[in-house]
């Protein structure tokens, strides 16, 4: 596919996806009253992902303050919804609700990875936030999808953020150890090939035995940000090298951005995310000025925009800045690099907790 190519199917993909969210016949509550409010019809206005900023930016709050079936499209309304929450904020969480979205999204992330690393029939096995997070059935749909099955290690973020929080650094270490302690011994006593994890866990697990020498050839990876450094260490050091690292870039609202794993060491471990197109997009903006796109090569804040049937979500600003990367030939359009928590440069940021 060409850049051109790429772009005209995202323009057809937009056109479809607002059509649906803001037609009575097919959209939710949310946007059709907030159409009528705005006074403006997207059908007519938006024609392009070049109209996309006549949107405001999606706010966050509307996932915790409104009914969850108010973003049920009428389409969806006889079929009970997964309520799927995002990341590990304490008090009342922010949810979307979902049906087959995870499905696709991790199915068309098969398609990038490599037989010979996440070998089909493998089993896997994922440690982290598992609860009301999409991860949870997401990880084992592509393991079962790609002929495996799953095991699964659960941590609380939001429990580790309390212990923190209150300076009980012990406690803390303690749970982490009783994490380990299971993950550790699960990979030693089962046929697992594949692994989810974040940066920190899987740093953790490698600390107390080899992971490749324990049979699994494949780690899957996401969570907080990682800097080339930190990417070559678990590549190098905490994989020995024999297992494939594959860094991605996700989220509940968005799906998975994938990178090039193959490529990482040509680039000096400097990971470039590419999003799932059309289903979403990634665009690099001006902090103080969210419609300007930064140039390539250029540092800005990261706006995301979703783009489903299920869920409609306009330029919604991560809490990530990141450069913007020229576009590859597997994905010929904008990638983002070096993610980094908003802000990172001008002041302290504590990042997640695993």
């Amino acid at each position: 596919m060409t850049a051109d190519e790429a772009k005209q199917q995202l323009d057809d993909h937009l056109r479809e996806i607002i059509h649906w969210h803001f037609s009575p016949e097919t959209g939710c509550p949310f946007w059709l009253d907030w159409a009528q409010q705005a006074g403006w019809d997207p059908r007519q206005e938006i024609q392009s992902f070049a109209d996309i900023v006549k949107f405001p930016h999606f706010q966050d709050e509307w996932l915790r303050d409104e009914p969850n079936e108010r973003f049920v499209p009428k389409a969806y309304q006889f079929r009970p919804f997964n309520v799927f929450e995002t990341g590990g904020t304490t008090g009342l969480p922010k949810q979307r609700v979902g049906w087959d979205d995870y499905k696709h999204d991790y199915e068309m992330f098969s398609d990038t990875l490599s037989d010979e690393f996440f070998p089909r029939g493998g089993n896997w096995i994922m440690v982290g936030p598992t609860g009301p997070r999409r991860l949870r059935l997401a990880v084992e749909h592509l393991a079962n999808y790609r002929g495996g099955s799953c095991y699964f290690v659960d941590l609380d973020p939001r429990w580790v953020k309390k212990l923190i929080s209150r300076k009980e650094y012990d406690q803390a270490e303690r749970y982490q150890q009783h994490v380990m302690e299971q993950a550790v011994g699960i990979i030693k006593h089962r046929d697992i090939k594949c692994i989810f994890t974040t940066p920190k866990l899987l740093a953790s697990i490698g600390e107390r035995i080899s992971i490749p020498g324990n049979g699994i050839r494949g780690c899957f990876c996401g969570g907080t940000s990682m800097t080339p450094e930190y990417v070559r260490f678990l590549q190098e050091e905490v994989l020995e090298d024999k297992a494939q690292f594959v860094p991605t870039y996700g989220n509940t609202l968005m799906g998975l951005a994938v990178s090039i794993p193959e490529e990482l060491k040509a680039n000096n471990y400097s990971v470039t995310y590419y999003a799932p197109q059309p289903r979403a997009v990634l665009r690099i903006v001006d902090g103080n000025d969210t419609e300007v796109t930064k140039g390539y090569g250029e540092y800005g804040r990261v706006e995301l925009t979703t783009l489903s049937k299920e869920f409609f979500m306009p330029r919604f600003l991560e809490r990530d800045e990141a450069i913007r990367r020229n576009p590859h030939e597997k994905y010929p359009w904008d990638g983002v690099g070096d993610v980094r928590p908003f802000g990172a440069m001008e002041k302290t940021v504590i990042e997640g907790v695993y």
